[in-house]
């Protein structure tokens, strides 16, 4: 194969990008993967996995998929997030892998090229989501291709997942992150402000409008509206949405003249809205006119592992940011549910900071029933079989007690022929 042409077609690449061999060796690569690494980059001598990690052996090796496994697995283009070493320290990257047949049809070696992923870290950063666990790398992937279309996105998630800060990453990650990023807030919109509200009103359209106002659809313009709680608009106002997502038009309200709507559509509910289109209580047309591409986001008990970052996190950007969790602490946070997720820890973590007599939070600055919940969760954990409880049992028996067998076996509520069975079965001597 002409490593020239490969070479050739990889300037091409606007992202970085390396062509590498089946032993991971690079020997092609563009200015843009140069630029990415601090690593010294030898055409024909340097591997992917030590510039990218600076591992000295393949990924799968170090816990994280090796898509190049999975390429020759499948005989097909594979994408993984990983996280590299970059200029910028440790990075989401969304890899995409495609293999490279010569003109026999074997596999010669393998493109791979690089989307860095800026709204997500695993260490603390204001304004970006933060996790390494899988459910939360699963959904970067849809976020990233997300942002890179112009599909209408439906984000479902329970309440405290983070939806209107996944809303924002698509947005600043599209080709509108310079234009306006617009909230509309589903939730309690009354129908007389709603087509107000949304397409704005002439001076003396109704009682009180005193003056012109822009509508958010009008504010938005060439960027993104999104709609939180999409759930709880009422049916007669579905309907006009539906007019508007159709017909990209819209009037203002007293207004005669038709406006032309641009703008991306992103849309959120923690309720589930297959269950409201059986019911009847959510429109099927605008279900599908907003679902184009339905990204759940993971509950904070999906992705427990991510607690100790995110508290940690918080605990920085808070005002006693030089305090610490202890281990114990921490194990406790990570024992419990987390019914409001992530908008709870952040509650939590500030509530134990101020209660921490100590710059150590221990589990007793834990709010009560943190405590509790980890209690039982330690309770539940030391569970036995009842064959162990009772192997246990008989063995303290034995030690204590010293009566006669058959007064005990009586004691025990069983023959002494029953008793002196399951003594023998656990080995046990009874004096």
């Amino acid at each position: 194969m002409n490593i020239s042409i490969i070479q050739a077609m990889i300037n091409l690449i606007d992202k970085p990008a390396i062509f590498i061999n089946p032993e991971y060796t690079i020997l092609a690569v563009n200015e843009a993967y140069r630029d990415t690494y601090d690593a010294d980059i030898r055409v024909g001598a340097s591997r992917c996995f030590e510039v990218s990690h600076g591992h000295n052996s393949p990924c799968d090796q170090h816990g994280e998929e090796c898509p190049i496994k999975r390429c020759v697995k499948t005989e097909r283009a594979s994408s993984v997030i990983h996280i590299h070493n970059t200029e910028h320290g440790k990075t989401y990257c969304d890899i995409i892998m495609r293999p490279i047949k010569d003109a026999d049809g074997i596999t010669a070696g393998f493109l791979e090229i690089l989307d860095k992923i800026n709204f997500a870290t695993v260490e603390s950063h204001a304004n970006k989501m933060i996790g390494a666990s899988p459910p939360f790398k699963a959904m970067l992937t849809k976020i990233n291709r997300a942002a890179s279309s112009e599909i209408a996105v439906l984000l479902h998630g329970e309440t405290g997942t983070g939806k209107e800060l996944v809303a924002k990453a698509i947005h600043e990650s599209s080709r509108r992150a310079e234009k306006p990023f617009v909230v509309i807030e589903c939730t309690g919109l009354n129908e007389n402000l709603f087509e107000s509200e949304l397409f704005g009103h002439e001076k003396g359209a109704f009682t009180g409008a005193s003056y012109a106002k822009k509508g958010l659809i009008e504010i938005a313009n060439g960027g993104t509206v999104f709609f939180d709680e999409i759930a709880d608009v009422p049916l007669s106002m579905q309907v006009k949405l539906l007019r508007l997502l159709e017909t990209q038009c819209y009037r203002t309200v007293g207004g005669l003249k038709q406006k032309k709507a641009n703008f991306r559509l992103i849309c959120a509910s923690h309720k589930n809205l297959l269950n409201l289109l059986e019911s009847g209580e959510f429109r099927k047309d605008l279900y599908y006119r907003i679902a184009g591409f339905p990204i759940s986001l993971p509950s904070l008990h999906e992705r427990a592992e991510d607690i100790p970052s995110l508290a940690l996190h918080f605990l920085n950007h808070s005002e006693l940011g030089h305090k610490r969790f202890d281990v114990t602490a921490l194990e406790s946070l990570i024992e419990y549910s987390f019914p409001g997720n992530i908008r709870e820890l952040k509650n939590i973590v500030e509530q134990a900071a101020l209660l921490a007599n100590e710059d150590l939070i221990t589990v007793d600055d834990l709010p009560e029933h943190v405590q509790i919940s980890a209690q039982r969760g330690s309770e539940l954990k030391a569970l036995v079989s009842l064959e162990e409880a009772e192997e246990m049992y008989l063995r303290r028996v034995c030690e204590s007690e010293n009566r006669p067998f058959d007064e005990l076996a009586e004691l025990l509520g069983v023959s002494t022929r029953t008793l002196y069975r399951k003594l023998k079965k656990y080995e046990l001597k009874y004096p």
